[in-house]
């Protein structure tokens, strides 16, 4: 049984820093899920620096934009996971969504966060989700905008309600607000 740690904040705030801080200090294989796509020459630039700097730290890093619960059980042995972000994922997942002509209910979002938590039971460590906070500022002014916000918003209370820590950062600092046993 994987034990879950959620780590959130705001932009820049230090969250993914906090994480991969974290995962370093535990022993064993570690995996990187980036959820990032690469959409053009700045962004494959910025993924390619940062897969080496993993590699040189002896991760292994798995791409996937969409489908979390598979990448996971693609995790193999590693004792440590960081899916850096969730995010990210939601944006993703919300983009084909509209592409395909589809809405994106946030029931959708809830069962897609519970097929990743059902994901993570049968793995041996730690996985730790990165994601950020995006309803703390204005009401967005588009539809699409607002539907993003409350997906994340919903894929963040579904994951800290399965997570067994669940850290915010702010200002680089972490505020425990669940720790596991």
């Amino acid at each position: 049984m994987s034990h879950i740690i959620l780590v959130t904040g705001g932009s820049r705030s230090g969250k993914s820093a906090h994480a991969l801080e974290i995962a370093q200090r535990l022993d064993g294989p570690r995996v990187f899920i980036a959820t990032c796509p690469a959409l053009d020459d700045e962004m494959r630039t910025r993924i390619r620096m940062h897969q080496k700097a993993r590699e040189q730290a002896g991760w292994r890093t798995i791409e996937e934009t969409d489908d979390l619960a598979s990448a996971l059980a693609r995790t193999g042995e590693c004792r440590v996971v960081l899916v850096d972000c969730l995010t990210l994922w939601v944006n993703n997942l919300l983009y084909h969504a509209e592409q395909a002509g589809r809405a994106m209910e946030e029931s959708a979002i809830q069962k897609q966060c519970e097929a990743v938590l059902r994901a993570c039971a049968p793995l041996a460590g730690t996985v730790l989700f990165v994601t950020n906070e995006v309803g703390w500022g204005i009401i967005p002014e588009n539809a699409s905008a607002r539907r993003f916000r409350d997906l994340s918003g919903r894929c963040n209370a579904v994951m800290a309600a399965g997570a067994d820590e669940v850290i915010l950062v702010v200002c680089g600092l972490p505020i425990y607000l669940k720790r596991g046993d």
